[in-house]
């Protein structure tokens, strides 16, 4: 808590998290996890928090193997921003995972997740139809379908270079 001009404010010191898409070509992986806090179960990416002198990249890996029982080959940083400026210094750091070795998850105790497999394609329409609910989740959801866009955009313009 600190008081800046008289008024108080009340700030979350948070060592930083991270959220990591799995993406297998036309599909991502992402989970179905159960929320006490809202008392549902919510769509959501691979995500947690940064433990003391952990960087992103190395959270991320972890995260996903334990959440999912995925191993990622490669790392794509997809940018980063503050969760909830208003209260908390939480910065999340986004990821795009490829590569995949898909194995056993190892849920930390209490955590209730079941994994899902769907397209790309249907994922940004979860979000467009309010399905998914996390925003972090849906950013990340947002961001990898415009990269997919852009990428498929660029190789129509080169194959037509020739």
């Amino acid at each position: 808590m600190r008081w800046e001009g008289g008024i108080r404010e009340e700030v979350v010191v948070h060592p930083g998290a991270v959220v990591v898409l799995p993406v297998d070509g036309e599909y991502v992986y992402l989970e179905r996890q159960w929320r006490p806090s809202v008392g549902r179960w919510l769509i959501e990416a691979p995500a947690g928090t940064l433990e003391e002198g952990e960087s992103p990249e190395d959270c991320a890996l972890r995260e996903l193997r334990e959440e999912t029982g995925i191993a990622a080959g490669t790392l794509e940083p997809a940018g980063k921003f503050y969760s909830s400026p208003g209260y908390s210094t939480e910065v999340l750091h986004m990821f795009l995972a490829s590569d995949l070795s898909v194995g056993e998850p190892s849920p930390e105790p209490g955590e209730r997740i079941e994994v899902l497999r769907v397209s790309l394609r249907e994922a940004v329409r979860w979000v467009m139809e309010g399905r998914i609910e996390d925003g972090k989740t849906a950013l990340l959801i947002l961001l990898a379908s415009s990269k997919a866009i852009s990428l498929s955009q660029e190789q129509r313009g080169q194959s037509g270079q020739g």
